[in-house]
């Protein structure tokens, strides 16, 4: 077999020389201290406090989003996820000891966490910001190199993050590749310890593919048609504001939206009033103040106003009913606050991911009916139930399965750094956040040390009458 030399390996891949330099520092990455980490970490905070305001008009640049909402759902995240590692990561460092079972006396055992080496993380265009710094943020508490991929689709917040990025850090601590697939498909030939992914199912699939053929971790955050369920107890007024805020922040754009709501029949006009109000409160009481305002951002490009657009109008043919919204503009990727009514299962809205500003919603008589629909469909991303009845939130907790689920509120779980974010298949494999953001870029390393005293010798051969007693009375222990 003919040996690749390394400079032919870097003429084949652009980002050879960029991983190898990478690769070069993995070990003093790894063996960095607490505070050496923490550090960093604050230089990256620092540089994204100073540069908010460059952040702003790069994101207003690339889809027209607000600099109170690109604050909210990108700096604030990330502030606050820098903010946790810093405070908690001396913790998360130090081995755990281990309990002894009666089997290993005289041992004692631990649990080291490790940095998996040289990691990639790709992020998509909706979040870009965010997206792609907050898992940097674990990747670095956990003592990695870091390639970072930003979104082609965002070309004015990628070269804001590259810029970021080569001011804070060494090139052979954190590096950015910036284009398109062509750039995706190089990186995924390379042989990262852990490939990082947020984005689609179809993607993903991708990126789990060649993990495999590297034999690495693998992390995927994908999406799906995230459920909303509104009970015949349901506060109706907090119920219909909550999921606006969580549907049609980011136009739509947010991988754990609302993707539709099931209301119970005998609430169903109510709710569909309430979220009218809803809209009118957050961006204006007439379509011409909703266009205007300066709080609803923009499809990302005309592929997606294109496709959202075409669920739409393919709907209405169908019969589902306009309650508010529909009022589009191509020219601006403009697509209103959008709610649908007399939407069915079988309905064109309901056939794949919005990831618009496109709310449909659906009646139902019976929850039997909406355990059902969630079941028949790929597993979420995230479910939400507004109920003030026990039993029905423990039912749809109980039957069904999902990423991540709100109890009368939505989407800000993923904003807290106590609990795991993640998908369950289709929506992902994986979490992170916090702590297990940490461990996801960590390798759990089992370390046992053997004292003087042992029963291990117990157990060698040669196999005689007597050891195959003592085998048997130390399996009776378990009996």
């Amino acid at each position: 077999m003919r040996v690749v030399s390394m400079d032919e390996q870097m003429r084949q891949n652009p980002f050879q020389e960029a991983f190898e330099r990478l690769r070069a520092r993995r070990w003093e990455m790894a063996n960095t201290s607490a505070k050496e980490r923490v550090e960093r970490l604050k230089q990256l905070r620092r540089a994204i406090v100073e540069r908010r305001e460059a952040l702003y008009q790069a994101m207003y640049a690339d889809f027209r989003k607000s600099p109170a909402e690109v604050e909210t759902t990108e700096v604030l995240l990330v502030l606050a996820e820098i903010e946790h590692a810093i405070k908690h990561l001396g913790k998360w460092m130090k081995p755990k000891r281990v309990g002894t079972t009666l089997l290993h006396t005289g041992t004692r055992g631990e649990v080291r966490y490790e940095a998996k080496g040289v990691v990639l993380i790709i992020s998509p265009w909706n979040y870009p910001f965010q997206l792609l710094i907050s898992p940097l943020v674990p990747a670095l508490a956990a003592g990695n190199c870091v390639m970072l991929k930003p979104s082609e689709k965002t070309p004015h917040t990628a070269a804001f993050i590259d810029q970021l990025i080569r001011d804070v850090f060494d090139p052979g601590e954190v590096t950015v590749a910036q284009g398109g697939v062509e750039t995706a498909q190089a990186l995924l030939e390379l042989p990262f310890d852990h490939f990082f992914f947020t984005g689609g199912p179809r993607v993903g699939r991708k990126v789990m593919e060649a993990a495999a053929k590297h034999l690495a971790g693998v992390t995927l955050e994908l999406g799906g048609k995230s459920p909303a369920i509104v009970d015949e107890t349901a506060d109706l007024k907090a119920a219909a504001e909550r999921l606006a805020f969580g549907k049609f922040i980011n136009a739509g754009q947010t991988c754990v939206a609302p993707d539709y709501v099931y209301v119970h029949a005998s609430r169903e006009e109510a709710f569909l009033e309430q979220l009218k109000e809803a809209l009118g409160r957050f961006y204006g009481k007439t379509e011409e103040a909703r266009k205007a305002s300066g709080d609803f951002c923009r499809m990302v490009d005309d592929a997606q106003f294109t496709r959202v657009n075409g669920l739409l109008e393919r709907s209405v043919a169908a019969g589902v009913r306009v309650v508010t919204g529909g009022v589009v503009d191509p020219t601006s990727r403009y697509i209103s606050p959008t709610v649908l009514a007399d939407v069915t299962p079988d309905s064109p809205v309901m056939e794949e991911e919005i990831f618009g500003p496109v709310l449909p919603v659906l009646r139902y008589e019976k929850l039997e009916e909406v355990v059902r629909h969630i079941r028949a469909g790929t597993k979420p991303l995230a479910m939400y139930v507004f109920s003030n009845e026990r039993r029905n939130m423990d039912a749809l907790l109980k039957q069904t399965s999902a990423g991540g689920t709100c109890i009368n509120t939505t989407v800000i779980h993923l904003a807290h750094p106590e609990l795991p974010f993640g998908g369950i298949g289709d929506s992902g494999v994986g979490n992170y956040h916090g702590e297990y953001g940490f461990r996801t870029f960590s390798h759990e390393r089992a370390v046992l040390r053997q004292g003087r005293a042992s029963f291990v010798h117990w157990f060698f051969p040669p196999y005689t009458e007597k050891a195959r007693k003592m085998h048997r009375m130390a399996s009776r222990l378990f009996e």
